[in-house]
């Protein structure tokens, strides 16, 4: 396995460190994996973007041939719903570790919007197949988990909501009220992925069901809401710098007085919270190896630009500027050291589950995405005015990039809480150190010396 080229993908250094950790099924589905993508996903990634129809009416309604084609090829090789951990979910899961997924999503990052759609792991289904998975009745599990561990719909989870500081969860507003055997939900959300997809079949809503409760975390429910369900009103696409994103897009959704069976109702009322924090944790790394991916193909694609012995500015080839070599190392050492911190919190959650990972996930969540753009922004620079067109996927890399800044929580939040995190190790910090101070004490009185310091 040495000589694979995932130590070209990872470099040699961080497979070391995980190879003897990976099963044979593992190591053997890796190495389908990266077949897959290279020889199959990144040659049709152009044309899945030129198979998405321009017109505004017809882009929002169409599946795209390729993309439905590489799905197919994906299921037959086994590579399939990769992401669902047969250690945490034996009923539907695969033979697979966090860890172990996390290195092949960082593969499937190099595919950008279509490469873990192709093999069924992309968000937002993914963190919701989890949810059905862990807190899905039986029932919830047959209609929606089966069709989308099939690959035979889509979904979406509508949290966000519009003229709200949704950065706080709890501060939700729409409502979600029982009528007699119904549940009756209006509300206003916006940014829900994946809910201009033709395929999407349900809606994961979040809001709230008990507005009074005294504990702020229970206060909230999630409800399983059908796409064609009366009053679900899907207004627009929202545009990421120009971008749509179609045909999945990210919805402005107005649900007016919709009406769900109460059967509809995940795990129980006011459990809202806690089903979001289960189904965050894990998605979050996922977006973050997938985001080494896009880093490691931007470098790439910069070595190949600098490189290009057509190519010279002031008499020097580019690679011989120094200022871009510079950026080259400087983008080496930083996806090296955002890879162990990812690699990292997939390992704490296969040993402790998400909860147990809280720190690793959220000093991830706040260091990759930032990491990645820094990287995708060199790239730019190298290719000049070319970096910012559709003539390359750089743009939209940059711009999808941006987005998890906020997605799954901001920076800001991540780095309050690791920041409070830190702070509650004081007081065992004064006491250690106090304690080292009187044994100082006790050496210079016994030694007869008096401190230069």
């Amino acid at each position: 396995m040495a000589s694979h080229p995932i130590v070209e993908l990872t470099s040699p250094s961080s497979w070391a460190m995980v190879e003897d950790k990976f099963s044979p099924y593992a190591k053997e589905t890796l190495a389908k994996l990266i077949s897959f993508m290279d020889n199959e996903v990144l040659p049709a990634l152009r044309v899945a973007h030129a198979q998405v129809p321009t017109d505004p009416e017809t882009r929002w309604k169409t599946v795209i041939p390729i993309v439905k084609d590489l799905k197919a090829k994906a299921r037959k090789l086994g590579l399939w719903n990769l992401f669902l951990s047969k250690k945490h979910y034996p009923k539907f899961g695969v033979d697979l570790t966090n860890l172990e997924y996390a290195v092949m999503a960082e593969v499937l990052g190099r595919g950008g919007q279509f490469g873990s759609e192709a093999v069924n792991c992309s968000a937002p289904d993914t963190g919701n197949m989890e949810v059905l998975a862990r807190y899905g009745s039986p029932e919830q599990q047959e209609k929606w988990l089966v069709p989308l561990l099939n690959g035979e719909i889509r979904s979406a989870f509508a949290m966000t909501e519009r003229f709200v500081a949704s950065s706080d969860a709890t501060n939700i507003r729409t409502s979600i009220r029982q009528d007699g055997n119904e549940i009756v939900i209006n509300g206003h959300k916006w940014w829900i992925s994946n809910a201009g997809d033709p395929r999407c079949a349900l809606h994961l809503v979040l809001g709230k069901s008990d507005p009074n409760n005294k504990d702020r975390y229970k206060q909230q429910s999630i409800v399983i809401v059908p796409t064609n369900t009366p009053g679900v009103k899907i207004i627009r696409p929202m545009k990421v710098f120009g971008y749509d994103d179609a045909p999945e897009g990210h919805c402005e959704i107005i649900y007016d007085n919709v009406r769900v069976p109460l059967s509809n109702l995940v795990l129980g009322w006011g459990r809202g919270f806690e089903i979001i924090q289960g189904r965050l944790g894990p998605g979050r790394i996922h977006h973050c190896m997938r985001s080494i991916g896009l880093a490691q193909m931007a470098l790439d694609l910069m070595i190949e630009r600098v490189t290009d012995p057509t190519r010279k500015t002031f008499g020097k080839y580019l690679y011989e500027h120094g200022t871009v070599v510079a950026d080259i190392a400087r983008s080496r050492a930083e996806i090296e050291s955002a890879r162990l911190l990812v690699l990292s919190a997939a390992l704490q959650i296969d040993k402790f589950q998400a909860k147990g990972a809280l720190k690793e996930i959220g000093i991830a969540k706040f260091v990759v995405p930032s990491m990645a753009l820094q990287v995708v922004d060199r790239a730019i620079q190298s290719f000049g005015a070319e970096g910012v067109s559709q003539d390359q996927v750089l743009a939209a890399t940059w711009a999808g990039l941006r987005t998890l800044r906020l997605a799954d929580g901001p920076d800001a939040v991540h780095i309050q809480q690791i920041g409070q995190r830190e702070l509650k190790r004081a007081p065992g910090i004064l006491k250690r150190h106090a304690e080292i101070k009187q044994k100082e004490k006790q050496l210079f009185e016994k030694y007869g010396v008096k401190a230069h310091l």
